[in-house]
């Protein structure tokens, strides 16, 4: 019986390329392409911003509070109490008499506390007024007080002849302060009143 001869060929120069070109890749020490590596947090990023946000309006407040508030009171003080106790007096003192002066310098002549009975009333009804009088003569104070008894007299009928009816119109104060203005001028005979100021106008 003839011994079975198995076939063998000689491999192919396909076959012998394809392992050694499997090998390549190796052999030139290139690694295959790996997972790309995972990106930085975003987050990382805005963190300086954050902190920079958060941190100033603290840095801020802890400057005024602690180094410019304190600072700017001591120079507060040390310039109030720099100032001469009576020098300080001295202007008080002064501040009041320039009040006092200056009120005093209005010239004017006041009627206090006048007190007369409307008309057409019967008597059940009177007006009390206290008003002062007012001109561009300096020496408007010394004529009233020299003519008192004329003027209080003029001032009286003026005043009763007042009804109700004419103290209830509008404007009823504009119509007296023309009337007692022009009774004063005309009893004295040039003018000297100009204005009158009511400080008291009671109706009862």
């Amino acid at each position: 019986m003839a011994a079975s001869k198995t076939d063998t060929q000689p491999a192919t120069p396909a076959a012998a390329a394809a392992p050694a070109a499997a090998a390549a890749p190796a052999a030139n020490g290139t690694a295959p392409a790996t997972a790309a590596a995972p990106s930085a947090s975003p987050l990382k990023g805005w963190l300086p911003v954050i902190a920079a946000l958060v941190l100033s309006p603290a840095i801020t407040f802890a400057t005024v509070e602690f180094v410019l508030l304190p600072r700017l009171t001591r120079q507060l003080t040390a310039a109030a109490s720099a100032e001469p106790a009576p020098a300080k007096e001295k202007a008080e003192k002064g501040g009041e008499k320039g009040g006092k002066e200056g009120k005093d310098n209005k010239e004017g002549y006041e009627f206090q506390s006048v007190v007369v009975n409307l008309a057409g009333t019967m008597g059940t009804r009177y007006l009390k007024t206290t008003f002062l009088v007012t001109g561009a003569d300096a020496g408007i104070k010394d004529i009233f007080e020299g003519n008192k008894p004329r003027l209080t007299d003029v001032t009286l009928n003026v005043l009763s002849s007042l009804t109700l009816a004419d103290l209830e119109e509008p404007g009823a104060k504009n119509v007296i302060r023309e009337k007692l203005v022009t009774a004063y001028n005309q009893t004295l005979g040039r003018k000297v009143a100009e204005q009158v100021y009511f400080s008291d106008f009671v109706v009862q």
